[in-house]
């Protein structure tokens, strides 16, 4: 997995976004956003760096998995918390892309996968997930935006939240996440990193302006990758 210490050295040069309500970061793969029963390092030690002159440090809105990159909304204060919950749980609302690098090819170049979810155990410290006729329903769209070297590049669009959701989906419909040591083929230590990353947020935020839409770049560890599928500098997915 490669290291966060992008981040750790200067969170500010990975702002992408910043307004009176809410911050968005480029979080790197490897930094867990909160803190787990391992103990170590956490996107939560960094924040402070962050306040911009508040008296309070900024939260995460919405989840990103520890070995996923990308776009991270952050709620500046109290009321600015409420308000991005708010948003974030009206389905819909807010649209998420990922890009992920995926292990073979889909049959269409577009399309969804309908596919209920559940955790595998009934230990509430397990978050593996697996598709179950009697789990939680969850809905994800995917294009195809390149394929080379039997991988293929894809956008993701999780129209639900679900644990763990892209990465059961794709391994679900034979096109497992390249790097993914839970649902793919990845070894558990030594693998190319999980290629998966948060590309772009489109959010409703300010009733009388447009919706604001932010990008991340793709991350160093996807980069080879992307390029062998017919990516150019940083595009718009």
């Amino acid at each position: 997995m490669p290291p966060a210490d992008a981040l750790v050295t200067d969170i500010g040069a990975r702002l992408l976004y910043r307004d009176a309500l809410m911050l968005v970061i480029d979080k790197p793969a490897g930094l867990p956003v909160h803190p787990g029963p391992k103990g170590g390092e956490t996107l939560t030690d960094h924040l402070d760096a962050l306040r911009f002159g508040l008296p309070r440090r900024p939260e995460a809105v919405h989840r990103l998995d520890r070995d996923t990159s990308g776009c991270l909304v952050l709620g500046r204060h109290a009321k600015a918390l409420a308000r991005l919950n708010k948003l974030f749980a009206a389905s819909g609302t807010v649209v998420k892309t990922y890009w992920a690098l995926v292990e073979g090819e889909p049959e269409v170049g577009a399309g969804e996968i309908a596919l209920p979810l559940a955790r595998r155990s009934d230990d509430p410290r397990s978050w593996w997930m697996k598709v179950d006729p009697a789990g939680d329903n969850a809905l994800t769209r995917f294009a195809v935006l390149g394929c080379g070297g039997g991988l293929t590049w894809l956008a993701l669009s999780p129209v639900t939240g679900r644990t763990h959701q892209l990465r059961v989906h794709c391994a679900a419909m034979g096109f497992p996440i390249l790097g993914d040591p839970i649902y793919g083929t990845a070894p558990r230590s030594g693998g190319p990193g999980l290629q998966l990353h948060a590309r772009a947020l489109t959010l409703p935020l300010y009733p009388k302006k447009p919706p604001i839409r932010i990008e991340a770049p793709a991350p160093r560890h996807m980069q080879v990758g992307l390029a062998g599928c017919g990516h150019r500098g940083t595009g718009s997915a």
